[in-house]
């Protein structure tokens, strides 16, 4: 169960908001998540509460406002070679939705599989 978290800089339009929502989702499940394994959640920061570099460490041009960081927490297991190709699906998921890849942020976060109570408290993975 991936917990994708957008963080963006206010105001974004619902059609940004869905429109790197679905090309995570998509990516995710091209990787092997079922399709109805969906959860995604978004902050929605002002300026001031959402910071970052315009360049750090190697941006091929300045990130602005619509800078996207991307974090996904799954559980571990998955090798580098999943990540980067999860990573180039998605990169050219959201070039074809109009957003520039080189303003997009990603960070994996695993957690051990017995940390995920899905429904009800029960811990399925144990």
């Amino acid at each position: 169960m991936p917990l994708v978290t957008l963080t963006v800089r206010k105001p974004k339009a619902e059609h940004f908001k869905s429109a790197v929502l679905d090309a995570v989702h998509g990516a995710l499940v091209a990787s092997g998540v079922p399709e109805t394994d969906r959860f995604q959640r978004v902050f929605e920061l002002d300026a001031a509460d959402f910071r970052f570099d315009p360049s750090y460490p190697d941006a091929a041009s300045p990130r602005g406002d619509d800078f996207v960081l991307i974090e996904v927490l799954w559980s571990v297991g998955r090798s580098v070679k999943v990540k980067k190709k999860l990573l180039a699906d998605l990169m050219e998921r959201l070039a074809t939705a109009g957003l520039d890849p080189e303003h997009v942020m990603v960070a994996f976060k695993e957690t051990t599989w017995e940390n995920w109570s899905f429904a009800g408290g029960r811990l399925i993975h144990t």
